[in-house]
């Protein structure tokens, strides 16, 4: 009978700890913080978050920047998510430098902190990040270009960048376009310090059909006959191309981008881009939310990709004009990955 009873007894303190440990994770906040809440990117993301929360019983707080760049919602989400007692936070940083201090509170305060996309400024300000290997993306459409243009060395080249403030994201796939195209990019860091008599000039877009309409506007007043153009991403992409059929120049340029949005890889379909290097946000997201529910559990921290110091999400070329010794994927079977 005693030993009826104490094993009574020690099953149901397995169970209350099995139970408690349910609890535990149930009870669990993780936060998702984006820019904005409309680029088809961080929609696409934020789809990943969820499903991955709810497979995993977690609860999932959503937030984002009424526009890119709206540091201070992003520091007032930070802070709302360490008064809540959050687990960790899954953040995309509209200024990389700028949410530093405020980043390192939510880690003082023992919240894993996981970049996504761009990184911070330095990379190390948060514990892990998850992004597409951004220079890569640019440097594969950069090579793609020196290879299907017909006179590399005499192009007219534009640069339809993110913004002035020369964030990680930005100024890794613009060095990355240049440096696959072959110029001499000087300082890898710094965007516009180079001397390549092939740049005509570089603008910004906010990453936006008008901000790309406006910049492309602005850059053939400089020089109308610019023949390749490297876009920030597909949405610029698409207002450059406006601009240039309104001039009747849209055949002489060839553009090139970076996302995999659909409507992007819609545009490689039709011709509007020439070649685009597709990121995969609901994979940076979904293994975001995987890595801090495994932090929560068991201390354990996420890794970084080997030669690297983030962990890389993978980047794929995508093209219609396919080039020996660039691997690639269609247009088609592009459609079938992408998201927005």
């Amino acid at each position: 009978m005693k030993r009826l009873t104490t094993l009574l007894a020690s099953t149901a303190v397995a169970a209350a700890a099995l139970s408690g440990t349910a609890a535990a994770q149930n009870d669990m906040i993780i936060g998702l913080i984006t820019k904005t809440d409309t680029n088809p990117f961080f929609v696409k993301m934020k789809e990943g978050a969820a499903e991955k929360a709810e497979e995993m019983g977690v609860e999932l707080r959503t937030f984002a920047g009424k526009y890119d760049g709206d540091n201070e919602a992003q520091v007032e989400a930070i802070e709302s998510l360490i008064a809540a007692g959050a687990a960790g936070i899954l953040i995309t940083p509209s200024d990389p430098a700028g949410l530093a201090d405020t980043v390192k509170a939510a880690r003082d305060a023992g919240l894993l902190v996981i970049a996504l996309d761009t990184p911070f400024d330095p990379i190390d300000a948060a514990d892990a990040t998850f992004a597409t290997d951004n220079f890569k993306a640019g440097e594969l459409i950069g090579q793609w270009a020196a290879a299907t243009l017909e006179d590399p060395e005499n192009a007219k080249i534009a640069t339809l960048d993110l913004s002035e403030a020369q964030v990680t994201v930005d100024v890794l796939r613009n060095q990355g376009f240049l440096q696959g195209f072959g110029i001499d990019v000087k300082d890898v860091n710094r965007m516009y310090d180079e001397d390549d008599p092939r740049i005509v000039g570089g603008d910004v877009t906010q990453g936006s059909p008008d901000g790309g309409r406006t910049a492309m506007e602005n850059l053939l007043q400089l020089d109308s006959g610019i023949n390749l153009i490297h876009t920030i991403n597909e949405p610029a992409a698409a207002g450059a191309y406006e601009a240039l059929k309104a001039f009747g120049l849209e055949e002489q340029v060839t553009i090139v981008s970076v996302d995999g949005g659909c409507p992007g890889v819609q545009d490689v379909k039709g011709g509007v881009i020439g070649a685009t290097s597709m990121q995969f946000p609901l994979k940076m997201a979904s293994m975001g939310v995987e890595a801090i529910v495994e932090y929560a559990k068991n201390g354990t921290r996420p890794e970084t990709t080997e030669g690297l110091d983030f962990f890389n999400t993978g980047v794929t070329l995508v093209t219609d004009s396919p080039v020996e010794g660039i691997e690639s994927i269609t247009s088609d079977e592009a459609l079938e990955q992408c998201w927005g």
